[in-house]
């Protein structure tokens, strides 16, 4: 396979459990963008905030493209293009709240580098420190007057099991899909969004198919980048659902799963 883009999921992906990319990995980012193999990120985080935390991971200068919010973003540098689609309404989301306020859990929305959240709880500052993302008390009646990309519910691994009953019964009602991204986060967008929807969106600026990449993910919401993407390669950690479409299970995230698969199967 001619590769001519690499595009990683970064949570639990390209990120080791220190919060940073690998040495090895990073060193063989750099020699595939030197043959001309574009890079870039497919994630659920907002641009915003990658964009300020590349330094932090050390990967700035070497991302071409990103795919963001779990593909409701996207911004390619090559061309200084930026884009957003398909948001929720807040009427919508608001309800989504309602439903759930009775529930252990809190509400994060992803806008310009912050979550913003209805309440100030150990899951909001567990989510904050961990992604390195700043976040902001607001009242949502006040805030939700104008669509947003995403909402994330927040709880614990063992409510999850609940949460998903409940988030898949009335998920159609809402009009809205819903997806597991972490053992603690659970998300609801638009139905038309996704990783994949993002990624041919952004490959078209270069002409490129999306057969043509090789993706790295880990969790469900890589499932189905890691689908149709060219080659799909998950981490040793991923989630069992996504690992069953992989083409191959590199190691894991703290290993240099990444950097060992470009190395062997790319340089």
């Amino acid at each position: 396979m001619n590769v001519k883009a690499i595009m990683c999921d970064i949570d639990g992906t390209l990120l080791s459990s220190e919060g940073v990319v690998t040495k090895k990995t990073v060193e063989m980012i750099k020699k595939s963008r030197e043959k001309g193999i574009l890079f870039g990120l497919s994630t659920g985080r907002d641009v915003n905030s990658i964009q300020t935390l590349l330094g932090t991971w050390g990967i700035e200068g070497l991302v071409d493209m990103i795919v963001g919010t779990g593909g409701a973003e996207i911004y390619d540098y090559t061309f200084d293009i930026s884009k957003a689609q398909y948001p929720l309404d807040g009427e919508l989301i608001k309800e989504i709240v309602k439903h759930y306020e009775d529930m252990d859990c809190n509400f994060a929305i992803p806008e310009d580098g912050i979550f913003y959240s209805p309440k100030d709880d150990e899951y909001i500052q567990d989510l904050s420190k961990g992604d390195r993302v700043p976040y902001k008390v607001v009242d949502y009646d006040e805030y939700l007057t104008s669509p947003k990309a995403k909402l994330i519910i927040i709880c614990k691994p063992e409510y999850m099991d609940q949460s998903l009953k409940d988030l898949n019964i009335h998920s159609d009602d809402y009009k809205s899909s819903s997806l597991k991204t972490t053992s603690v986060l659970y998300e609801y967008m638009d139905p038309r969004i996704s990783k994949t929807a993002g990624l041919k969106e952004i490959l078209k600026l270069h002409h490129i198919d999306i057969k043509d990449i090789v993706t790295f993910g880990d969790a469900d919401n890589d499932y189905d980048m890691t689908l149709n993407a060219g080659i799909g390669v998950v981490m040793a950690n991923g989630s069992e659902k996504t690992k069953s479409v992989a083409d191959y299970i590199t190691d894991d995230n703290d290993h240099d799963g990444i950097g060992n698969y470009i190395e062997k199967y790319i340089l």
